[in-house]
């Protein structure tokens, strides 16, 4: 029987807590912190860390699809699931996808995979949900939204669980929308949006769900479901007539509403408890609801390894300042830095590097052994070894998935950008090879000649609507 083989998450280092936001608006008050996705995340990084966790011993060329959710892509029109693949290094006779549009688009995704390989299309796909929406200053889903990420694999061997039967209502009410041109999550009346849709429509598909397999509340060990506050997350789980012992924590105080990838990223965290057998009900939200049975297997005790929600949810550092949150997300001016201009992103330049440089791929001389990345031009079209000097020797060596020790390092505080000073480092690779990253993630206080770092797919930059993406270093904290 198919269903997932493996499950991994992300969850952004910083954290700000919501008493942060209260006080620079004058109020008193405010338990619990959201997510922060940093200055160079969107749905896209946070896709690729949650896929490196998820895909943690296995081969990526052995994935044949890639399906992306999330209500905000960074590109409207070009396919935000490819570039995620290509930098996991998957195939590019890989088959993707981008989900969107609608906060369930996770739950959504999850049957289209699971249909995909039933039907024979493929062996393995991969899902990643992502979400960082924004919120208009000063109001509730200011202090709700968070980020985060969940990638799932689905195939048919090594199953850890399986996919026991879902239930699915489509339903045009609405309680947040945004129009092609808006920035912030738009909202409607509570008593109509959440009262007669979330508390209700939910609940109906898992009576319905029930109903279609012939099952009650106590067959299940966890009842996992999207919440837009704990509040309401409370109601709907007495809606649905769930013991509280039942109910796995819905993140909403430590991570936040992370839209479209908090179902999975709530899945993900039951299944990291979970013992062989236990039977886990997984229950979306928007625009109608999905309801799915799950089911663990004996697997479920060979991909206990992953950083999933546990792991990150301890590594983290408060952001205790809400301007700096402001800062990362462009929500107020500041002075250009002392720099001068990028020149434009070439299009063609980035798809040639496409295979080489998203997967971070350098060389390895086949007669030395010595491995080698060359960030000023394509390491693939290397011709002599830097260590034997043997010539045309070469074979492909992909450096994403290697960590390394920091060599030297330096600050810049006048050209720092968004998020001051700017860390730049040459690092050693374990097993060899020497090039020059940014680092992020980091107290400036922290950086050491030594330290452990391992590889993260961030933002460059963004200029005349091109999101430039490429690998940076940040320190190991496991």
């Amino acid at each position: 029987m198919a269903g997932i083989t493996s499950y991994g998450a992300y969850i952004p280092y910083y954290r700000l807590p919501r008493s942060v936001i209260n006080q620079a608006w004058g109020r008193a008050g405010g338990g619990g912190e959201k997510a922060v996705a940093g200055f160079d995340e969107d749905p896209i990084t946070m896709s690729v860390a949650a896929g490196i966790d998820c895909l943690k011993g296995t081969d990526p060329r052995t994935v044949d699809a890639l399906f992306l959710a999330t209500t905000n892509a960074p590109y409207k029109e070009r396919l935000n699931s490819t570039i995620v693949a290509t930098a996991l290094d998957l195939p590019r006779e890989a088959r993707n996808a981008d989900f969107t549009n609608s906060l369930k688009v996770g739950t959504i995704a999850m049957q289209a995979a699971m249909d995909t390989i039933n039907s024979g299309s493929a062996r393995n796909v991969l899902l990643t949900a992502a979400d960082m929406r924004l919120a208009g200053a000063a109001g509730e889903n200011e202090q709700f939204f968070g980020d985060g990420a969940a990638a799932l694999l689905f195939g048919n061997e090594n199953v850890a669980v399986e996919i026991e039967g879902s239930y699915t209502l489509s339903d045009d009410i609405v309680d947040n929308w945004r129009a092609h041109d808006d920035v912030f999550v738009r909202s409607w009346e509570d008593r109509f949006g959440l009262d007669e849709g979330y508390r209700k429509i939910p609940a109906e598909a898992v009576a319905g769900i029930m109903k279609k397999y012939n099952l009650t509340q106590k067959d299940f060990a966890k009842v996992c479901f999207y919440g837009p506050n704990t509040r309401r997350h409370a109601e709907l789980g007495r809606a649905m007539r769930f013991a509280p012992e039942q109910i796995q924590n819905p993140l909403l105080d430590t991570v936040g509403n992370t839209g479209a990838a908090l179902p999975l990223m709530i899945l993900v965290a039951a299944l990291e408890e979970a013992s062989p057998g236990d039977r886990i009900l997984l229950v979306s939200w928007g625009n109608g609801s999905d309801a799915i049975i799950l089911r663990t297997t004996d697997e479920i005790e060979k991909i206990r390894d992953r950083r999933g929600i546990k792991r990150h949810l301890e590594i983290k550092r408060t952001l205790d300042n809400y301007q700096r949150y402001l800062r990362w997300r462009g929500l107020v001016p500041l002075e250009p830095a002392a720099r001068p201009d990028l020149p434009p992103t070439s299009m063609s330049s980035l798809w040639r590097e496409s295979r080489s440089a998203l997967p971070l791929y350098g060389v390895k001389c086949k007669k030395c052994g010595t491995p080698q990345l060359f960030l000023t031009r394509t390491s693939t079209q290397a011709r002599v070894c830097v260590e034997c000097q043997a010539k045309d020797q070469f074979e492909p060596y992909r450096f994403a998935d290697k960590t390394g020790k920091v060599v030297t390092f330096s600050h810049d505080f006048l050209g720092g950008g968004v998020d001051p000073p700017a860390t730049t480092t040459v690092i050693d690779f374990d097993g060899g090879g020497r090039a020059g990253f940014q680092m992020v993630d980091r107290d400036p206080e922290e950086c050491k000649v030594g330290i452990g770092v391992e590889m993260t797919f961030r933002k460059m930059f963004f200029d005349r609507g091109i999101h430039n993406y490429f690998w940076k270093c940040k320190p190991q904290r496991d």
